[in-house]
């Protein structure tokens, strides 16, 4: 489980592509990471197969890859980290399982006075979880939706702290991002399908 707040940028020092297999070596200054810990790249959820004292190497399946961008990534690029939230971690986000719907795209990014607003396509399945002021996570990133300018697209407003720290500042139009749509609308709206298919018998 994790939160969407980054701790850290790391960067990708190697990319291994082998008979269908991804493997990422990214150099970090997060300290003590060790082989079999969860961690958030972009905010994908992916285990430590192995790790030094400023580096670490992850494995990307058939299965993630084919729902995030982390195929995408070349040496050289700056991706957003975060460790698993420990029991006495402090709880600063929201609920982020590091399980990727799926790919969006940057529509449009505006400056207006200290904060940055960017507009992103995103699939179906996520906007039907997804409701003004709510949570929604972009490259692994805890954002509020600020606005639902039109079909499909959600806004967010970054702030100057966000665009510093994380990999937010460098977006561009057409850019592709990772997207994790929010965990309570999700059950919400698995609860109430069978509403609305009428599958549900209501006895008098």
């Amino acid at each position: 489980m994790f939160t969407g707040i980054v701790v850290g940028r790391g960067r990708v020092a190697r990319v291994d592509r082998s008979a269908g297999h991804l493997a990422l070596t990214i150099e970090s200054d997060i300290a003590g990471m060790v082989p079999g810990e969860s961690i958030a790249v972009n905010g994908a959820c992916l285990t430590v197969v192995e790790a030094g004292g400023s580096w670490f190497r992850v494995d990307a399946v058939v299965t993630t890859r084919g729902r995030t961008t982390l195929g995408d990534l070349t040496e050289g690029a700056a991706v957003n980290l975060e460790r698993s939230l420990g029991a006495d971690g402090r709880f600063g986000g929201h609920l982020v399982q590091g399980h990727v719907d799926g790919v969006g795209t940057i529509v449009a990014v505006e400056r207006r006075d200290d904060a940055v607003l960017v507009d992103v396509r995103v699939p179906s399945e996520i906007v039907e979880v997804t409701v003004l002021h709510g949570s929604i996570a972009l490259d692994g990133v805890s954002l509020t939706v600020n606005g639902l300018p039109s079909a499909g697209v959600v806004q967010v407003s970054l702030i100057p702290y966000t665009l510093a720290e994380t990999t937010l500042g460098a977006w561009r139009v057409g850019d592709r991002v990772n997207v994790e749509g929010d965990l309570i609308g999700k059950y919400v709206r698995r609860l109430l399908q069978p509403w609305e298919r009428g599958s549900v018998e209501v006895s008098e």
